[in-house]
């Protein structure tokens, strides 16, 4: 198979196809993945004029809208990955602001984590 990022042989594919070596034009990417994946992957396709979807099931957390984990701008819009989506348009996707959000709890979840060990392993920590 293919070594190397997907971006890597999105590139391939999208030239092949141009190349008419593909079976016709590349007319729609569906990106499902790790946020920083898809945000390439939109900026591959953005600079081609490809359409091209994200499917943020991976910020989604209750299903409900309720809980607004999956809060997301769209086009300039706040929409819930759960309940209006999971697949959006990938160039209208705030992937700065979204990235921003899923990590900005990291260094508490790390030190979360490294108590649970610690407790787990029968040693206790401040």
């Amino acid at each position: 198979g293919f070594k190397g990022f997907v971006t890597q042989r999105l590139e391939q594919l999208i030239s092949d196809s141009a190349a008419g070596n593909g079976g016709g034009p590349v007319k729609l990417v569906l990106a499902a993945g790790p946020v920083p994946m898809m945000r390439a992957v939109a900026e591959v396709t953005r600079a081609k004029g490809i359409r091209t979807l994200a499917s943020l099931n991976p910020i989604m957390v209750d299903g409900t809208g309720m809980c607004g984990g999956c809060r997301v701008q769209v086009g300039g819009e706040m929409k819930f990955a759960c309940v209006d989506g999971p697949e959006f348009d990938a160039h209208q996707v705030d992937f700065r602001e979204l990235s921003d959000r899923l990590t900005a709890y990291r260094d508490q979840e790390k030190r979360a984590s490294e108590r649970h060990e610690c407790r787990s392993a029968g040693v206790e920590s401040s």
